[in-house]
């Protein structure tokens, strides 16, 4: 499946259907909050990057490479829940969302990791990690949790566990764009695979799984070997600058985000959708290479 890059140019009828939605003559669809992580390890290419192929029968981008990730459970508000690292009111500066969000949206983050991979970001306590999570019992607890039959707060205390927020960066935030018939407000995070754990594919949402490099992923994607979203896509070549999952880190710990929402702009004689500023250049240079 090849999904066109950015920029691409806009069809006129979908550019008609965006501007009835700009000027109030439809009424957008409300969004849902999501995040999605990150999952990085070192390689000699740079940052290596977890990726899950979604279903091709999936309602919202079926057939492509994604993160993992997902929508903000109501249960991740849970101001009860297990914590180590920055406080929620910290992330909320960082997030651009407020203190109660900003909890639900790292919870999420570490609930919808441990769900899609079998990668946990906890410890027993603010300087330990758990070592594996490949036994039969941990696997018990994560259809427990995808299921909703186990809530991330219950899971942690049972375990003895915290969660460790300071294994999250803070990367981006993307709005799907206005015209789009299901739309999610998605925080972006990024983190380092924690020593001693692996990867498992384990995610009833994809059909397969991957570690690719990040700027390996955005050639293939070049080149309609691999299907990205533009925001994975766009994340993907911004992260594959990058040496090591440290550089990375190193990035996230000084950004804070705003929510971006691509809306049609000129491109040429016809229109696009507009990306980040700071990722203009990036393309540009790769759209001459």
């Amino acid at each position: 499946m090849r999904i066109p890059l950015p920029p691409v140019p806009l069809p006129d009828d979908l550019v008609d259907v965006a501007r009835e939605f700009e000027e109030g003559r439809q009424s957008p669809a409300e969004p849902r909050n999501a995040a999605t992580v990150i999952l990085m390890r070192p390689s000699e290419q740079g940052p290596e990057v977890y990726y899950l192929r979604r279903h091709v029968s999936m309602d919202f981008a079926g057939g492509m490479c994604v993160y993992p990730g997902g929508g903000v459970d109501p249960r991740d508000f849970d101001a009860t829940v297990a914590w180590a690292g920055p406080s929620p009111a910290s992330w909320a500066e960082r997030l651009g969302c407020d203190e109660e969000t900003a909890r639900a949206l790292v919870c999420a983050a570490v609930r919808e990791t441990f769900e899609e991979s079998g990668v946990l970001l906890a410890g027993t306590s603010s300087s330990s990690v758990v070592a594996d999570t490949s036994g039969d019992d941990w696997e018990a607890d994560r259809v427990a949790l995808e299921s909703r039959e186990l809530s991330m707060t219950d899971f942690l205390n049972r375990r003895e566990l915290v969660l460790r927020t300071d294994l999250l960066g803070v990367w981006d935030a993307w709005l799907t764009p206005i015209f789009e018939p299901k739309r999610y407000r998605t925080w972006f995070f990024v983190a380092a695979l924690p020593t001693g754990q692996v990867t498992r594919d384990v995610s009833t949402e994809s059909s397969s799984v991957s570690w690719i490099p990040a700027r390996v992923a955005a050639v293939q994607a070049d080149a309609g070997e691999l299907a990205l979203m533009p925001p994975t896509y766009l994340t993907s070549m911004e992260v594959g600058e990058h040496g090591s999952p440290e550089e990375v880190l190193a990035v996230a710990a000084s950004r804070s985000v705003e929510m971006f929402t691509p809306a049609v702009e000129p491109l040429g004689s016809g229109w696009t959708l507009s990306m980040p500023e700071r990722l203009r250049p990036l393309v540009a240079a790769r759209r001459r290479a």
